[in-house]
């Protein structure tokens, strides 16, 4: 079964930064793709960031130059840094990965940007 763990979300002020981490299991972690993924309010969920096995990236419009997706092989994890953070980055960040054809997300963590 696998299983995606978040963490590292919280309070920040415009400008700030804050590093999100995903801990997988149940995967064959270091050939699987991963994606963060942002939930706003009353808005549809949204793709963010995404990192391949071979860690080649791609970011959403919105926070090109800002977030950086990495993997570190070697801890089956996954990780979001959020630099100069805006209050339109406020929102609950997931994790995603994809599995014989199934998806599997984490719990989420929240992530709130104060102006």
């Amino acid at each position: 079964q696998v299983q995606l763990v978040e963490s590292g979300g919280g309070l920040v002020q415009a400008g700030g930064s804050l590093r999100l981490s995903c801990v997988a299991s149940g995967t064959t972690f270091s050939i699987t793709a991963f994606g963060w993924y942002r939930q706003a309010p009353g808005k549809q969920r949204e793709l963010v960031a995404s990192i391949s096995a071979r860690s080649s990236t791609d970011y959403a419009d919105s926070v090109k130059g800002r977030f950086t997706i990495s993997r570190d092989n070697a801890k089956n994890t996954v990780y979001l840094q959020m630099n100069s953070l805006k209050p339109e980055d406020t929102a609950v960040y997931y994790c995603k990965t994809s599995l014989w054809g199934a998806s599997y997300w984490g719990q989420g963590t929240q992530v709130t940007v104060s102006s």
